[in-house]
């Protein structure tokens, strides 16, 4: 039934498989960007409360919420410094459940276009309309919102405040001010930024930025803070709202208690280590420069872990994926839907797990393949 719609996508050289991790290799394209996945301290904790049961048994609204999810909840709060946070499943599930429980029918969405793919559903599911607008092109935002402010109820602008594939960040000083001058909810994906930005606090700290009451922040578990899960935080009354309206949290088992006591411990050592962000950075821009001395051309900000390698064709990006490979070097190549046609690029992260050994190696591999 599906035979042939597979053999095109391997024509394209669109293929996917899950690929699995090679013992021995070094791993060049996680998002455990602080190494805390497997941190002993983390692990310590979350071995303590693993004895309690594998998981949590229940939705959070049933018997799935206990001490160690209100725990974390208060952990992410002071680390994001908002007022309150609630926990989902994973980020897919923060975004899809939140976004249409935030804007629907007779309200508007206003979405980046490089916006992460479960932001994007995230918007497809709500009834709301919907305008996309060209990535970081805040004078579009603002022209649109000139014309049509009136239209709408309620106004959501949404934006990743780290771009995963582009590894860039939003201006969040101009939507700041964009929202407050149209009177709009501004909604910061902020899964790449948790951890890795602002002394750990994130993108809106990195950019001297504090929490205003219109502004909704979603982050992630599964990141910088190694464990796995997301949460979304603002005022106290947008997580109250949340329990009674978020679809994909009131019909979902909670995370295993375990995971929130070790990513409870995780924050906790991101607290304790400001430096770290400083430390990562200088681990990116080393990493950034033996890519190019290999010959590649990188794109992506200085102060995020991400640097995608500009590759293009997607065949010759699979190339050189299975090349590293050999050459003991994990990392995946992107392709479209991920990215558009013809941009594919080899999507490399900064990680405190690297030494400048690991960094020199990688180098002389990508430059053998230049």
């Amino acid at each position: 039934m599906f035979r042939r719609e597979l053999e095109e996508i391997k024509r394209s050289n669109l293929y996917r498989r899950r690929p699995l991790l090679p013992k021995g290799v070094k791993n060049f394209c996680s998002n455990d960007y602080l190494g805390l996945r497997n941190h002993p301290k983390v692990l310590e904790t979350a071995k303590k409360v693993l004895e309690e049961g594998l998981g949590s048994g229940a939705s959070p609204l049933v018997s799935g919420y206990t001490d160690h999810h209100r725990k974390l909840e208060e952990d992410l709060s002071s680390l994001k410094e908002v007022p309150d946070s609630i926990l989902f499943g994973s980020g897919y599930l923060a975004n899809v459940g939140t976004i249409p429980a935030l804007a629907g029918e007779g309200d508007l969405i206003l979405s980046d276009e490089l916006n992460h793919a479960s932001i994007i559903d995230g918007v497809r599911l709500s009834k709301a309309q919907r305008f996309i607008f060209r990535h970081r092109d805040y004078d579009q935002v603002r022209d649109y919102l000139k014309r049509n402010r009136q239209r709408f109820r309620r106004i959501l602008i949404v934006t990743d405040g780290v771009f995963s594939m582009e590894g860039d960040t939003a201006d969040l000083r101009a939507l700041y001010e964009i929202s407050e001058e149209f009177d709009c909810l501004l909604y910061i994906d902020d899964a790449h930024g948790t951890g890795t930005l602002g002394r750990g606090k994130g993108t809106i700290q990195e950019q001297g930025l504090s929490w205003k009451e219109n502004v909704i922040v979603m982050g992630t578990l599964s990141k910088a803070l190694g464990g796995y899960g997301a949460f979304v935080g603002g005022s106290r009354d947008l997580v109250e709202y949340l329990v009674n309206k978020a679809r994909s949290l009131i019909f979902s088992t909670s995370l295993p208690p375990h995971v929130c006591a070790g990513v409870s411990k995780a924050v906790e050592l991101i607290k304790e280590n400001p430096h770290w962000t400083e430390d990562l950075r200088r681990i990116r821009k080393s990493l950034e420069e033996a890519v190019q001395r290999a010959g590649f051309e990188v794109g992506g900000q200085e102060n995020t872990p991400i640097i995608p390698i500009k590759v293009g064709d997607e065949l010759r990006a699979v190339e050189i994926s299975k090349a590293l490979l050999s050459k003991g070097f994990f990392v995946q190549a992107i392709r479209y839907p991920t990215v558009p046609k013809g941009k594919a690029i080899l999507r490399v992260t900064a990680s405190l797990r690297y030494s400048q050994k690991d960094i020199e190696e990688f180098g002389e591999a990508l430059l053998s393949l230049a």
